[in-house]
């Protein structure tokens, strides 16, 4: 009945019978619209997806799930999984239209920033700007979408989840296109440290403590992190031992479970320790470390563009520092950077 009221309107439609099917047909055709049930034969809605946000070619199409059991599937957790749209069944072609329409506008106005946007990239950094950045503005705009269609419908708290899922994508976006302006400008030799500052113990103290409370910020593991730091005076900027200790903490969330522990030790000899319990990396992976690099991703999915570590590197020399690293698959990862200390 869909496929029939939307080839009427004049859309091109492409029917699939399974999530598989659905899957292979839209690398094939990459249309504009994906349309589909939550609970089908073949793959699920929600599990096709997943594969179409994994998948660099599909990841930016617009998809509207359906579904004809709300009491399992709410529309808030279709969006919070990266939908576009969600429809509850029965759905009559008025509503369907609308929808389809509207993701065609959005698709459309997509189309229109992205290509501004590297147009005018293209002439002063890099054309291969990630697009993982336009990952949290999409969860912001659907997020906001789901405001703006019915703001009654929502108590409080869900109010209070929905404002924190965009506050944590605007963390996300921020923080990327921040580490991905500062390593242009470290490789551009644009921010050379001509004399290293020296800073006072409470000031080092106070600054890994502020790189870690920036990490936590994006990181639900507070009662994971243990911070031990001794007092000692560093001969290097205070805003890069910030910049560091968020990274590093931050990396070691995102690559280990909820209630394994991330430790975070400074000694009074300027050595800073970050060790986690995460699934670790190999000599190879260690060695290869580069920007927008992610390892194993098809195993293992995390946000953000592996461009941490690559900053933290490039402070590292920058700040005249050293920095070491070692780690063992299954057993986690530690990383250890001396700092230059007064002289």
């Amino acid at each position: 009945m869909f496929g029939l009221a939307l080839r009427r309107k004049g859309y091109y439609v492409i029917d699939a019978d399974s999530g598989a099917a659905a899957l292979a047909l839209a690398r094939q055709y990459l249309p504009t619209l994906i349309l589909t049930d939550i609970h089908m034969p073949g793959g699920d809605g929600s599990t096709l997806l997943q594969d179409i946000r994994r998948d660099p070619e599909l990841r930016s199409k617009q998809v509207v799930l359906m579904t004809g059991r709300p009491d399992l599937v709410t529309s808030r957790k279709g969006m919070e999984d990266g939908a576009d749209d969600f429809l509850v069944k029965p759905v009559s072609i008025k509503p369907l239209l609308t929808c389809v329409e509207a993701r065609f506008s959005r698709a459309s106005i997509n189309w229109r920033v992205e290509d501004e946007m590297l147009t005018q990239l293209r002439s002063s950094v890099p054309s291969n700007l990630p697009h993982e950045c336009f990952t949290p503005l999409a969860g912001t705009i659907g997020l906001m979408e789901i405001l703006r269609a019915d703001p009654g419908a929502f108590t409080g708290a869900e109010l209070t989840d929905i404002y924190n899922d965009v506050y944590q994508s605007a963390l996300r976006l921020h923080r990327t296109l921040r580490n991905y302006l500062m390593i242009l400008d470290l490789q551009g030799g644009l921010a050379e440290q001509a004399a290293a500052p020296t800073f006072s113990p409470t000031e080092v103290i106070d600054s890994i403590q502020a790189g870690v409370e920036e990490a936590l910020r994006l990181n639900n593991r507070r009662d994971d992190l243990g911070l031990r730091a001794e007092p000692c005076s560093l001969s290097i900027k205070a805003e890069d031992v910030v910049r560091i200790v968020e990274e590093l903490v931050d990396n070691a969330c995102k690559f280990s479970r909820l209630g394994t522990p991330v430790s975070v030790e400074l000694k009074s000899d300027g050595r800073l320790t970050v060790t986690d319990k995460g699934r670790g990396m190999t000599a190879e992976e260690i060695e290869n470390i580069g920007a927008f690099h992610q390892f194993d991703r098809k195993k293992h999915e995390q946000q953000g563009l592996g461009l941490g570590l690559v900053l933290v590197q490039k402070l590292v020399a920058r700040s005249k520092a050293e920095f070491f690293m070692k780690s063992k698959l299954g057993e986690g990862t530690q990383v250890q950077i001396q700092f230059p200390k007064k002289t």
